[in-house]
């Protein structure tokens, strides 16, 4: 097991299963020492953890423990195309789009779920640029997508 996966053990995680593509695409793609991960979901288990829109359907709170979700499928999806997780040099960016009401601002406080969780993960090597936006809709009705872009050593 990888650094990354113990600090993980710590916290109560473990990586999962890659959650399977829900339309024409692959859940990562590395291209030289990058790694790019589709928007992941908040599956857990095979199943959406919750569906609706932040503010009227999901908490705060509860969108935030969904992008932290959606961040273990992205190490899922980077596991499955590096190996080891110790590869990982730097998360270079996180991009977090919530299902929001309209009123709803608190969009990158629900994604500092996924980046906390990279930085527990990666430590100094998660510390990413990242944008939080707030959209009318995502697949599955899902309330949280969370995509990433890796720096990977051979």
């Amino acid at each position: 097991m990888s650094a990354v996966e113990d600090r993980l053990a710590e916290i109560g995680l473990t990586v999962p299963e890659v959650v399977p593509p829900v339309a024409a695409y692959t859940p990562a793609v590395r291209t030289g020492s990058y790694v790019y991960v589709s928007g992941q979901l908040p599956m857990v288990a095979g199943a959406m953890a919750a569906t609706g829109k932040v503010g009227a359907d999901v908490t705060p709170e509860q969108a935030k423990e969904l992008a932290q979700a959606s961040a273990l499928n992205a190490i899922a999806a980077l596991k499955s195309v590096i190996g080891d997780l110790d590869k990982v040099t730097r998360v270079v960016k996180v991009v977090g789009f919530v299902a929001c009401v309209p009123e709803f601002t608190g969009a990158p406080g629900v994604i500092n779920g996924a980046s906390e969780l990279f930085g527990t993960a990666f430590g100094e090597r998660g510390v990413h640029a990242r944008s939080a936006v707030g959209v009318a809709s995502l697949p599955l009705d899902a309330a949280v997508e969370v995509e990433a872009v890796f720096e990977v050593a051979d």
